[in-house]
């Protein structure tokens, strides 16, 4: 304790003649006379008490480094000009610098020493060179970061702590030492000094608030996990029935080499006991989960390769079990999870071809993704490359199973390591399998289908699989392959494939590629059908209307492709679908509606089609209009003016309705004509 109050003395006395001295020079380089006369004085002052000092043969030492205090032997400090001081100051703290630079080569040669120890797992040759290189250098904030890393890697908590409040002293806003500090107060169950260290990282940066979020929530729940255990150990001291009955069963199910119909009779029993999160507690603190390790019946019970009977019960009732013991409880989740067993056996039993496995499965995976906590274990500790192909495959089933499967991909959608993950398998084996699926509607669970499109669609949120997705012509002509098929049946399920179907593709229309080119007449065409349908008012279950994204996606293909253009012309000669859209108290369709017209009007002879219309009073009414959306009187001003200018004599109607003020006033919208 003496020994480290004085390195702590020793430290602090280093820090303020480094202060001192540092003052001293810029206070004698300085522009001002009166702060440079005062600071010669100071100056004079002590190099004079130095000189007289009774104990001039000492030393002041840090970091084995010899600050120089004697002025020239021969020169006499009270009688010596303000030049001879600057020169003897200056000299002395280049002489300093020189050795500090010195002595930083050969702390910082040290600190990749221990570096390079500590990424092979040697933490006490790391914590040496660590300690070699204070040595050279006191104040060298990384070696007391990295050496308490090393002591946290060898659970000396204490002694972590002790540096990271040294790396403190030489950089108060150093993160790295609060981190550490943190996992070494949370290691020592020192619950509100962790979360005091992780509040400190968020004022000095709050752009670490997913980190600080993550670490905030470990603490809750290692605090959560103790405070669980001393509940349910209270219970068993007490003699509880229900606590000392999980403790037995246990017991029973360790015995070796009985008939498989034993362990799933007690592992059937165990599950009963296990009532609340009391059981939950005892189940893992009396080892529960090693049934999978210790017992090789069990064991090979917890496969997704072909079974018998009795392996198939005993597999669901241990999947039974882990529903349990980790239903709500975050602890027993990340245990399981971690499990070799139960990590490699979870995608295997998704695609074990038995119903009654693969729903209990789902619903074991389902406490995991309807939760944050339980979210970030999956894309932790499982390999998901896969799972967006396994569960997709649901869309098969009709039964429960399709809608619990399409539930955790929604949750899982949500977490971008999932998407990261997703991107791996994309092309080779999820969109070929989703552009099946999507030619097979009539054949597929059609809820299911409906919300694995939107899913799909989802996922477009990612660049990179909305690319890869835009990029693949089967996928394309199997989206219109389904418009076809839904065009044509009025039952709702197949509504909401076409809803979704659309907002499929009007999310993979923000790309520009070849392929989407080559569609794009193909969209425009199946969405100008629709469009004519009941006036586009094709109503979804979910109350939406699948006109808003159809003009949607036609105003996108008529942008980027002049045959489309000319296609749609063609096709409604008169703009009559458009021009009802126009009359939409929808703003969303309306503004659509007047962009996919403007861009219409380039083909010759459109502008003409329209003479005898009310389109130039339709157009008008909207540009000068109060609609929420900007968006409606800029597209409404440029389609009016690009009208007539493609044919001048709309403008004779534009007179007539006093609609050039209008047209004028609007002006700053059309500024792509």
């Amino acid at each position: 304790m003496l020994a480290e109050e004085e390195q702590e003395e020793d430290f602090q006395r280093f820090l303020r003649r480094v202060d001192d001295i540092t003052n001293l020079v810029q206070g004698l380089n300085s522009t001002d006379p009166a702060v440079k006369e005062k600071t010669i004085a100071e100056t004079e002052k002590r190099l004079h008490d130095q000189e007289t000092s009774k104990e001039e043969e000492s030393k002041t030492t840090v970091n084995r480094t010899v600050i120089n205090t004697r002025a020239s032997d021969t020169a006499n400090a009270e009688a010596a000009d303000a030049d001879g001081f600057l020169a003897i100051l200056e000299k002395d703290a280049k002489e300093r610098a020189k050795r500090r630079k010195r002595n930083e080569h050969l702390a910082n040669a040290l600190k990749e020493k221990g570096n390079d120890a500590f990424r092979k797992g040697d933490y006490v040759v790391a914590i040496q060179r660590y300690t070699e290189g204070l040595e050279k250098l006191k104040d060298k904030q990384e070696l007391y970061t990295n050496r308490a890393q090393a002591y946290l890697k060898m659970h000396k908590y204490e002694k972590a702590i002790g540096d990271c409040e040294w790396a403190l002293k030489c950089n108060e806003r150093c993160i790295k030492a609060y981190f550490l500090m943190g996992k070494a107060h949370l290691a020592l169950r020192h619950y509100s000094e962790s979360r005091q260290c992780y509040e400190k990282i968020l004022q000095i940066d709050p752009q670490k608030e997913s980190l600080i979020k993550d670490c905030m929530n470990e603490v809750n729940l290692e605090e959560k996990r103790m405070k669980d255990e001393e509940r349910a150990m209270k219970e068993v001291q007490s003699g509880k029935l229900a606590a000392l009955s999980i403790k037995e069963l246990l017991q029973k199910l360790d015995r070796p080499d009985q008939n498989i119909l034993y362990y799933t009779g007690g592992i059937r029993l165990l599950t009963g006991a296990v009532k609340d999160r009391t059981e939950q507690t005892l189940f893992r603190t009396n080892n529960g989960f090693s049934i999978l390790k210790d017992n090789e019946i069990v064991r090979r019970g917890f496969c997704g390769e072909q079974k018998s009977t009795a392996e198939v019960d005993l597999s669901v009732s241990l999947l039974f079990l882990w529903q349990a013991v980790c239903a709500g409880n975050e602890e027993n989740q990340r245990l399981l999870l971690t499990h070799p067993d139960v990590n490699a056996q979870l995608p295997k039993l998704l695609s074990s071809g038995v119903s009654e496995i693969q729903k209990e499965t789902l619903a074991l995976i389902s406490l995991y993704s309807e939760n944050e906590n339980g979210r970030r274990l999956l894309v932790r500790h499982q390999d998901l490359t896969k799972w967006l192909q396994i569960l997709m495959t649901f869309v098969n089933s009709t039964d429960a199973r399709a809608s619990s499967a399409m539930n955790i991909l929604s949750d899982l959608t949500e977490e971008e390591r999932f998407k990261t993950q997703c991107r791996v398998t994309l092309s080779t084996d999820v969109l070929p399998l989703f552009a099946q699926l999507l030619t097979s509607a009539k054949l597929v669970n059609r809820a299911a289908l409906a919300r694995c499109i939107g899913i799909m669609g989802n996922l477009c949120a990612d660049v990179v699989i909305r690319m890869q997705m835009a990029e693949c012509k089967e996928c394309w002509q199997a989206c219109l392959k389904l418009v076809d098929e839904c065009f044509d049946v009025s039952v709702p399920k197949y509504q909401e494939c076409l809803f979704a179907v659309l907002g499929l593709m009007m999310n993979l229309l923000l790309e520009s590629n070849a392929i989407i080119q080559y569609f794009a007449v193909d969209i425009s065409g199946r969405c100008m059908s629709l469009l004519r349908v009941k006036d586009g008012r094709i109503v979804t279950a979910g109350g939406q209307i699948t006109s808003n994204y159809g003009i949607k996606t036609l105003s996108i293909c008529t942008r980027t492709n002049r045959q489309a253009q000319e296609d749609l012309v063609k096709s409604d000669k008169r703009f009559s679908v458009l021009l009802k859209l126009l009359d939409s108290e929808n703003e969303m369709i309306v503004g659509n509606a007047a962009f996919c017209l403007g861009q219409c009007l380039v083909v010759p002879g459109a502008a003409t089609s329209l003479l005898n219309s009310n389109v130039v009073m339709i157009l008008l009414k909207h540009a000068g209009g109060d609609a929420t959306r900007t968006s409606v009187q800029e597209n409404a001003a440029i389609a009016l003016g690009k009208l007539c200018v493609a044919e001048p004599r709309h403008i004779f109607q534009l007179r007539k309705l006093n609609g050039l003020a209008i047209l004028n006033s609007a002006v700053k919208y059309v500024h792509s004509i």
